[in-house]
């Protein structure tokens, strides 16, 4: 039987949170729980609804059904019975997603959900609040993070084929902008976690970084 454990993986933008989050999981054979799908999904439904402001946004979040599915390993987002995942990646779900994410109650009801599942699985989760208010228990937490140069660049390589006209200064300008953003918002900032091992990746390569925390984990399971 395998053992229940959870991992928390916190860190600004572009340090490369969710790519290690992924690979550890399919590892160690946990589930990677993809909170950020989650927060689309409850966009997802205010949009739909036309609901908008915080006020009205918290009044509305109990409203639908949400629910997580896993089949064959792949998470699949429900709503009030629908499976909306095709639905999660377009331009509606993104924008309404980062005003969702910044009303408490949002928050409190979808980590009420995330803490519910981890309790029943071994789990790997990253965000910018894993570690500090979703798993503050959770049997590891990690804080990755890399130089701005270094985090601006891996995304730079990510969405230039896609963006043609994007240029490197303006990801750079974007990193410096989303980390003072998530340090300083209201609901949850970031920050590392007193008991958070800090690995910085400016140097270190994915098999590098996942076989750290991997070694990690055996420790702290000990």
């Amino acid at each position: 039987m395998q053992p229940i454990f959870s991992i928390a993986i916190d860190g600004p933008a572009g340090a490369g949170k969710s790519t290690i989050a992924k690979a550890l999981a399919e590892r160690l054979g946990a589930i990677y729980l993809d909170t950020g799908a989650m927060y689309r999904t409850v966009a997802l439904y205010m949009h739909d609804a036309d609901i908008n402001g915080a006020e009205s946004i918290a009044r509305a979040v109990n409203d639908p059904k949400i629910e997580v599915q896993f089949v064959n390993g792949k998470q699949h987002m429900l709503l009030n019975g629908v499976d909306v995942n095709d639905r999660l990646r377009t331009p509606e779900a993104s924008m309404m997603a980062s005003r969702v994410s910044a009303v408490p109650a949002v928050r409190e009801r979808l980590v009420a959900l995330q803490r519910e599942i981890a309790a029943g699985h071994a789990v790997v989760m990253d965000g910018r609040d894993i570690g500090t208010k979703v798993l503050p228990n959770a049997t590891l937490k990690v804080y990755l993070t890399a130089s701005c140069e270094v985090r601006a660049e891996r995304r730079f390589a990510e969405l230039k084929e896609s963006n043609p006209n994007l240029t490197l200064e303006q990801v750079l300008a974007d990193i410096v902008e989303r980390d003072y953003n998530d340090a300083h918002r209201e609901a949850s900032p970031m920050y590392q976690a007193s008991d958070a091992i800090r690995i910085d990746t400016s140097n270190m390569n994915r098999d590098q970084v996942v076989a750290a925390i991997i070694d990690l984990l055996l420790k702290a399971l000990k």
